[in-house]
């Protein structure tokens, strides 16, 4: 089975003497993250659950976008809200997708690929993880 490298991430230390976190090196760019380390504390950046849901949106919003682009539907204004909350049933993640400038049916096309886009289905479906210490 041939394999299709789909993203490379490398996490590093931040530089010495600085804040708690990580720094995320992706796609050429540079992303501090890490936990808060007590309430009401901002943390070094966004937090790992927050990159997951920053990744569902940013594929979600860019997946309309050229679906509708494509179509040649006028999209005014988006926004996409992901909230992430969590029970003794297991983590939920609800998606509010608000868009101006399109009517009922497009807006209905569109919420069919939203649950077909690429990071939704990974997440729906699981990824086998493979760690490799070195």
């Amino acid at each position: 089975m041939d394999l299709l490298t789909v993203g490379i991430v490398k996490v590093t230390a931040p530089p010495k003497g600085t804040s708690h976190g990580v720094l995320v090196h992706a796609g050429g760019h540079l992303i501090h993250a890490g936990e808060r380390w007590s309430p009401g504390e901002s943390g070094a950046g966004p937090a790992p659950y927050d990159l997951v849901l920053a990744g569902l949106g940013a594929c979600t919003f860019i997946t309309l976008q050229m679906h509708a682009a494509r179509r040649r539907w006028p999209i005014d204004t988006m926004q996409i809200v992901l909230r992430m909350t969590g029970s003794d049933k297991g983590l939920q993640i609800e998606r509010t997708v608000s868009i101006e400038g399109l009517n009922g049916r497009q807006k209905a096309q569109l919420a069919i690929i939203a649950e077909q886009t690429p990071v939704t289905l990974t997440l729906r479906s699981g990824a086998a993880i493979k760690t490799v210490f070195t």
